[in-house]
């Protein structure tokens, strides 16, 4: 455990060092603030709390930005040691190539947590020295929008270092990381929608839906943050959507465990018969 916390920090050391952690804080804050101050305006108009609308759009900016945060960290965390020869010598300590990973996925983890937790708190607390109402349902929906967006990032790190240890350079899987964003967060659900209005209800069935969206991290990221409160899931527009979902909140914090768990057990698995 040692070993796993000291490669743990090391990634966060190196994030520093490279001002990622610096540039993934400054990008979430200053967006996160200009939807706070631009996002709440219609709120009464939608009858929600500003919390509430402003947990909608970070919900929207989360699918978009924090994936791609995420892949950039980690798409090169075992090919590009390969490359530059550290791995080696990185694997020349007592040290077994499980654990390797798993401190490098904690020192990610923390630096999009970190990156998180800080840009979004601060549109929060920039909300609440505005001095609107804001009741405890929607502090609770903020708060779970936060933690399920690390959680998001989560998936999405794990992804990165299965397209890592699958990658045998370093364009390659830059390459692969962009063209996993680009299908998680815009072509999947294009495609679902496309498939939907063709389909005009005859035979994907409700149940076929659901599991059409649990195949999408960030389908099951949308629905666990929008069906929160009745408040948010009129200010989000899919309340009729929502409604007719059979998932839960169970289910879908499941779904992004999962996604979290089998790319990293396939990085794992591919990275230990991996030649050097």
């Amino acid at each position: 455990m040692n070993m796993i916390a000291l490669l743990a920090v090391k990634e966060i050391r190196e994030g520093l060092r490279n001002r990622w952690v610096i540039a993934s804080t400054a990008l979430l804050a200053t967006l996160a603030l200009t939807l706070t101050f631009l996002g709440s305006a219609p709120t009464g108009n939608v009858g929600a709390d500003a919390l509430d609308v402003i947990v909608v759009s970070l919900a929207s900016l989360t699918i978009f930005i924090v994936p791609l945060i995420a892949l950039l960290i980690s798409h090169d965390a075992i090919v590009g040691e390969i490359e530059r020869g550290t791995m080696t010598l990185l694997l020349s300590y007592p040290i077994r190539r499980w654990q390797v990973l798993l401190g490098k996925f904690l020192g990610h983890l923390a630096i999009l947590a970190f990156a998180t937790l800080i840009g979004y708190g601060v549109a929060a607390t920039a909300l609440a020295a505005t001095g609107k109402s804001i009741g405890g349902a929607s502090w609770f929906a903020f708060a779970t929008m936060t933690a399920t967006s690390v959680l998001l990032g989560a998936v999405f790190v794990a992804i990165g270092y299965l397209v890592s240890a699958l990658s045998r350079d370093h364009g390659t899987a830059s390459g692969v990381a962009i063209g996993i964003w680009l299908l998680f967060v815009l072509i999947y659900d294009m495609a679902l929608l496309g498939l939907l209005v063709a389909d005009q209800g005859r035979f994907v069935t409700p149940g076929m839906l659901d599991a059409l969206l649990l195949l999408n991290p960030t389908d099951a990221y949308r629905l666990l943050n929008l069906m929160g409160t009745a408040e948010i899931s009129s200010a989000s527009g899919m309340s009729g959507t929502i409604q007719n979902a059979a998932l839960g909140s169970f289910s879908l914090v499941a779904a992004l465990a999962a996604w979290t768990a089998m790319p990293m057990a396939a990085a794992a698995f591919i990275f230990s018969r991996r030649e050097l």
